[in-house]
């Protein structure tokens, strides 16, 4: 059995650098194997890539974005995987220690079939926990994080149970993949994708788990730090939070079929610009 590690990049080689340190330090009881999706780095990153004999390396123009680099890369692991291997969904901007991958795995062997992500900790501050995952309303379309206030790691709680995995750090048996089916980049391009999936899974019958044995580090920040200049780049632009195509194709999986019936008005209803101001 094998766990197929994920890694979209583009350019900060550094933290490239970083995480596959990370990876190749793994003590996990099955093979691992790393998988890094470049997506048209310019800062000497496939020149780096090119030297590891160890890593496979799937390149894209600069086009894929996450959704579209993930997609590359689950289309190569389904190739080649089997009925009882794993996919690992990890960003480079994160760091974790050598138990992280077995940790992920016992939860999910203990209470499957699961997806399983990990608790985020401060980096500044690594037993500070900053987010356990994400609980969804689809009625009022917003989302919220289970942690109700910060506090230090406890291994003796959960896994708790959430609604959407990030891709900070998270276990996907393959076959849910195969279930719930892969990514739609041309929708979900990048912001939400990841919890896109976590979502299908989920109604494919996965429990959605977050485990405080395992812990990503990470710069206590969320979201995008890009503001757009104006509400066409806001709502049509593909680096924007608020994407309109991925907005509504997240919210439109995740609702049931009444909400559904109402999810154009409400989500119009939501992104006016002078509603903050009135409330």
């Amino acid at each position: 059995m094998t766990v197929y590690a994920l890694i979209p990049v583009f350019n900060r080689l550094e933290l490239t650098r970083r995480v596959l340190e990370c990876l190749r330090a793994q003590r996990a009881d099955e093979r691992m194997k790393v998988i890094v999706i470049d997506d048209g780095s310019t800062d000497g990153t496939g020149e780096f890539l090119a030297q590891q004999g160890d890593i496979t390396v799937l390149k894209g123009d600069g086009t894929l974005w996450w959704g579209g680099a993930i997609s590359l890369g689950l289309h190569h692991v389904l190739r080649e995987g089997g009925p009882e291997d794993w996919v690992l969904l990890v960003n480079n901007d994160t760091q974790f220690c050598h138990e992280f991958v077995q940790g992920l795995l016992d939860t999910a062997r203990a209470h499957r079939p699961a997806a399983v992500g990990s608790v985020i900790c401060d980096e500044a501050n690594p037993e500070f926990v900053i987010s356990i995952g994400a609980a969804l309303d689809t009625w009022r379309l917003r989302t919220r994080d289970r942690l109700e206030q910060q506090r230090r790691r406890d291994c003796a709680k959960g896994p708790h149970v959430v609604d959407a995995l990030s891709a900070r750090g998270t276990l996907y048996p393959l076959q849910a993949l195969r279930s719930a089916g892969l990514m739609n980049p041309v929708w979900l391009p990048h912001y939400l994708a990841d919890y896109e999936l976590a979502v299908r899974v989920r109604k494919a019958g996965y429990r959605l788990l977050v485990s405080e044995q395992s812990v990503v580090l990470s710069a206590n920040t969320f979201g995008s730090a890009w503001r757009p200049p104006g509400l066409v780049k806001k709502f049509f632009a593909i680096r924007s939070p608020h994407y309109l195509p991925a907005v509504l194709a997240f919210w439109w999986r995740a609702s049931s079929f009444m909400e559904r019936l109402s999810l154009l008005p409400r989500l119009i209803y939501v992104s006016l610009p002078f509603r903050r101001s009135v409330q």
